[in-house]
């Protein structure tokens, strides 16, 4: 179980806004403090695949989602791509924890590479050089050899690299079966518990 409870999620511009705010309703559910930074091309997805279109600023983010989810804003925090002084900036004082998910193929380059040009960029390499727990969820194909040897370099940092790639063994009917699935995969590799979908050799509950 994590005990720290402090994580912070990022949304990138690839498709799969539904994993985004499936994993986000799920960790403030299970009371975790989380940072949210949200790039503009997650908007601009966000708008596409969920009909949803997010405030300018990120105060006005933040007021959304703790609307939307019934949460504090102790509980959710929102920052912008450029607030270098946010807590996920700097090493003394990040979440040991991040999520990238979904996650761009430019912001997995962008990671691997340790170009630190946006916040959701530094806060990753912040939790890599002080050998926190960074996941990531690319959701793309097919992947060429740049993609691929970006997500070794990331693996042998430590990064643990998760394709947003559903299984059928849990014989989903809807669209949000195959998002849960994904999202309890994240959920248990953060060491949280997590009943939204069965494992392996398990009846479902």
């Amino acid at each position: 179980m994590a005990t720290d409870q402090r994580i912070t999620l990022a949304i990138t511009g690839a498709s799969g806004a539904p994993y985004a705010l499936r994993l986000l309703e799920c960790l403030l559910a299970q009371k975790q403090q989380v940072s949210l930074l949200i790039s503009s091309a997650a908007r601009v997805v966000f708008a596409t695949e969920e009909n949803l279109k997010l405030p300018g600023s990120p105060e006005a983010i933040q007021a959304l989602f703790c609307e939307r989810f019934q949460v504090s804003s102790e509980q959710l925090r929102v920052y912008g791509k450029e607030e270098w002084f946010s807590p996920v900036a700097s090493g003394s004082a990040a979440p040991k924890r991040m999520v990238v998910c979904p996650c761009s193929t430019g912001t997995l380059s962008a990671i691997a590479t340790g170009a630190s040009d946006n916040l959701i960029e530094r806060a990753a390499d912040v939790v890599l050089k002080e050998r926190g727990q960074l996941i990531l969820v690319p959701r793309e194909m097919p992947l060429h050899a740049i993609h691929l040897e970006h997500m070794l370099t990331l693996s042998r940092l430590g990064a643990t690299i998760m394709p947003a790639a559903p299984g059928f063994y849990h014989e989903p009917k809807q669209i949000s079966d195959l998002v849960d699935f994904v999202v309890a995969r994240i959920l248990d590799h953060l060491g949280l518990d997590q009943t939204i979908m069965q494992r392996w050799g398990y009846e479902p509950k």
